[in-house]
């Protein structure tokens, strides 16, 4: 466990969903009678709900202690020689240094432990936001304060919640995952601008052309001014930049 950490009474096994190899061997009885959702679910929707809800009030709880917070993403599988794994570990520790605000990871191994390192170490608040995995099941050892989800939906949530900036560096599924959702918001304008900065060009930038040529200009499913919500950068002198100048975000309290 890491360093000074207290984590949230989450971990309730016997409410997570059951494996799909489950579900399809019990689709059916001996008399080959076929059961429906409601069937399998029976009595658990209850348990499921008063979970859900847990891990959202006390996932906003724990949020409301750090009103001023930068959220930084990136690939878990990145390892402590990897550049990338370097530049977290130093925007971590600038974060902390240059603006005085609490940096918010998914509390896992990679990107998300270097950017946590890089914040324990200068002496701030260093926040994991850690969810039950097969693969991973420990918040790394250079977080603050932690808290753990069951239910990724309600994890994703409180990363993406009211942050000064986020900051992307290259991941997979898991990243692209939170980085649409933020696009989401705003292109919807279900959440005002705020600041989302792409480090590394050579990750990103094909990323973008795609999304200008197909998504744009062929295909029309999306407009080109929806490619100004983000900023891609080598630089960590510009995402600073970019965080100093960023307003503090206070959209959440008129929600509609």
């Amino acid at each position: 466990m890491a360093r000074g950490v207290s984590l949230g009474e989450f971990d309730i096994l016997h409410l997570h969903p059951a494996p799909y190899s489950c579900y399809t061997t019990c689709m059916s009885n001996t008399n080959n009678e076929q059961f429906s959702k409601n069937d399998i679910h029976d009595g658990e929707i209850e348990g499921h709900l008063e979970h859900i809800h847990r891990e959202f009030a006390e996932g906003f709880e724990f949020l409301k202690k750090y009103p001023k917070s930068v959220t930084v993403f990136g690939s878990s599988l990145a390892k402590n020689d990897d550049r990338h794994y370097a530049q977290a570990q130093e925007l971590g520790k600038r974060i902390v240094n240059e603006v005085g605000y609490a940096v918010v990871t998914g509390g896992g191994p990679g990107i998300m432990e270097a950017t946590n390192k890089g914040a324990y170490e200068a002496g701030g608040i260093s926040l994991g936001l850690n969810v039950s995995l097969p693969h991973e099941r420990t918040t790394n050892a250079y977080v603050t304060h932690a808290i753990k989800f069951s239910y990724f939906f309600s994890r994703k949530t409180m990363l993406m919640f009211a942050a000064e900036a986020y900051v992307f560096f290259p991941g997979g599924y898991g990243t692209l995952d939170e980085f649409f959702n933020i696009l989401t918001l705003l292109q919807t304008n279900k959440i005002p601008r705020v600041p989302i900065v792409l480090i590394d060009s050579n990750f990103w930038t094909p990323f973008r052309d795609l999304a200008l040529e197909k998504m744009c200009r062929d295909y029309h499913t999306i407009e080109e001014k929806d490619l100004e919500f983000f900023e891609i950068t080598d630089s960590l002198d510009r995402v600073i930049e970019v965080i100093k100048k960023a307003s503090v975000s206070e959209w959440w309290r008129n929600i509609n």
